[in-house]
């Protein structure tokens, strides 16, 4: 797999602790300012055990434990330390990472402990906003909305398979748990028994500033904080759920309606930052009871949707999106598809520029409408925030006039949001017919582009036509998931043979040297380090790669944030690495 790494003009050294601190930081605690912020350290947990395993579970619980045990034994000193100076202590073991809250000279005093990699902004997140509303009435006497029937999972339903035995997450802006269309799916209802624990959890813990009330009256928010009970502040998750599992005897709305679901609130009236993000994910890994006690990854989902990006504009630091990517592969390592939106700035090329839509790990979905040509406001590849010129989106999906639930009733949207719940219950039929794959992201995600609607398109972004497949503008194309899941009963959905994985390097970040694992790769290879600007720092025209792991002496270069090219039998992988 080729990973994804974003641009940052973030470098930091063991000297000097302003360089361990994003300049976003540093410029609001330089002017008086206190900020809230990530503590990242420098040792991450080794997952390249999980590489071996199959099955979902097995590889959540060996990602779990791994990850647990990292953050339990290396964050010991800074939690202490925090606790002394009275300052607030998060911590994280998705990520190994501590989020707090001070000024200027609590981040200098962090950012000089020796265990410490850097300081990144906890920076708002925005819901991805809904485009436009269509007019309900059109479709109000179908069976089906027009993107079940498009995509094709009416068909796979006369198979018998409705998701059955799959469970979607959902991080958004909440849920009405309570909603006709949802309650009979929510997997904390049996029967007329209802039960939260493991379903639900609240990431929401304070007002969001961006939405301007004071925090002296939470009530502002008509959920409020810290609920043990699925609410919805913006109505923009209970829409989303509904296209993946909802069921309404009217029209049918869900993808998959034979699906559970379970969900998280990461957005506070549409706001969010990183920290919530991350508790989200953190959950969906291992999913606690309403203390947020005695997680349990046997109850993670299969699949989880993100409709919602992370714009510089709308405040989210390039510090943290090295961060955001970590935590979006540990995820896909422990055999969970990710769904994310591919964003409503298009239609220009480039315009898919925003976390998580932009990582390798992500699954990103563009919209598009009843004639299957992209939707105007779908966010275009290549990704040209990392210089990669990264093909995205992955695939495309029903995005425009999209009937679904809200609390009080139901309304037609349209967006990209829109879009990737029909991805993640598509996941689900998937998994309902073939449910020895759970956990094999790789095998899922190829059904579902090789399968898809070939769509081309007259754009020519950066000297990709496109009339080539995938491309640009619809990826490998509108998916059809009945035509998924006949291949996936045929046996033939599995990862390519042919396809090498990218190459394991360990530790990372690293001090002087590297080790490079590849384990379908042996042989002779090239290896070359390029800086964020693209200039090339380090090269060795040939090292011969080994499968106990090839050390890579490099201590010549300054800390901070470099791209890994490694060239072998005419394949070439990249990937980013951090030196301090």
């Amino acid at each position: 797999m080729t990973w994804i790494f974003l641009l940052t003009s973030l470098f930091f050294s063991g000297n000097d602790p302003d360089t361990r601190i994003a300049e976003s930081l540093l410029q609001q605690g330089l002017a008086g300012q206190s900020a809230s912020f990530i503590i990242v350290l420098h040792d991450q947990a080794d997952l390249r055990p999980v590489r071996s395993l199959t099955g979902k579970q097995a590889k959540g619980e060996k990602t779990f434990a791994l990850l647990q045990q990292k953050a339990i034994s290396t964050q010991g000193s800074i939690l202490r330390f925090l606790k002394d100076q009275g300052a607030p202590a998060q911590s994280f073991y998705l990520v190994n990472a501590v989020r707090s809250y001070g000024d200027l000279s609590l981040m200098r005093r962090i950012a000089g402990m020796p265990e410490v990699a850097l300081l990144v902004a906890d920076a708002p997140i925005r819901v991805e906003p809904v485009v436009e509303e269509a007019v309900a009435s059109l479709r109000e006497f179908e069976s089906v909305t027009w993107g079940i029937s498009r995509i094709q999972a009416d068909s796979v339903w006369k198979m018998g398979y409705t998701g059955q035995g799959v469970v979607i997450g959902g991080q958004d802006t909440g849920y009405k748990w309570d909603h006709e269309a949802l309650i009979q799916n929510y997997r904390g209802w049996n029967n007329g028994a209802v039960d939260h624990q493991y379903n639900w959890h609240d990431a929401i813990h304070e007002l969001n500033p961006l939405n301007m009330d004071t925090t002296s009256n939470p009530l502002n928010n008509p959920c409020g904080l810290d609920v043990d009970v699925p609410c919805d502040d913006h109505n923009h998750g209970t829409h989303t759920m509904g296209t993946m599992a909802g069921i309404d005897s009217t029209n049918q709305i869900g993808v998959a309606p034979g699906a559970t679901w379970i969900g998280c609130r990461n957005m506070e009236r549409g706001w969010g930052s990183p920290s919530t993000y991350i508790e989200c994910f953190e959950w969906f890994l291992a999913p606690t009871d309403l203390d947020n006690a005695n997680p349990d990854p046997s109850k993670a989902p299969h699949v989880i949707n993100n409709s919602w990006s992370c714009p510089v504009k709308e405040g989210c630091d390039p510090s943290n999106f090295a961060l955001m990517e970590m935590v979006v592969d540990n995820l896909r390592t422990a055999g969970i598809v990710v769904v994310v939106s591919a964003g409503n700035t298009g239609p220009g090329c480039g315009s898919l520029d925003r976390p998580s839509a932009i990582f390798e790990s992500s699954f990103a979905i563009g919209a598009s409408m009843q004639n299957d040509t992209i939707a105007g406001f779908s966010s275009r590849g290549p990704v040209t925030v990392d210089g990669s010129l990264r093909m995205k989106p992955d695939v495309v999906a029903p995005g425009v006039g999209v009937r679904s639930s809200i609390p009080g009733g139901y309304a037609s949207w349209a967006g990209t949001s829109m879009a990737a719940p029909h991805v993640a219950g598509a996941v689900a039929l998937i998994l309902s017919a073939r449910p020895d794959l759970a956990g094999e992201v790789d095998a899922i995600e190829a059904l579902l582009e090789s399968t898809a609607k070939v769509v081309l398109s007259a754009d020519t972004c950066a000297g990709s036509p496109g009339t080539l497949i995938p491309n640009h503008t619809y990826g490998w194309g509108r998916i059809n998931v009945f035509e998924a899941v006949k291949k996936a009963l045929e046996n033939s959905a599995t990862t390519d043979p042919e396809q090498v994985d990218a190459p394991e390097v360990w530790p990372n970040p690293f001090h002087r040297e590297m080790t490079l694992y590849w384990k379908d790769q042996l042989g002779a290879a090239a290896i070359r380090l390029y800086d964020l600007s693209g200039k090339l720092v380090f090269a060795i025209p040939e090292v011969i790669l080994s499968g106990a792991g090839t050390v890579i002496p490099v201590s010549d270069i300054p800390p901070g944030f470099y791209f890994l090219n490694v060239q072998v039998d005419g394949k070439q992988f990249t990937r980013r690495v951090v030196h301090y």
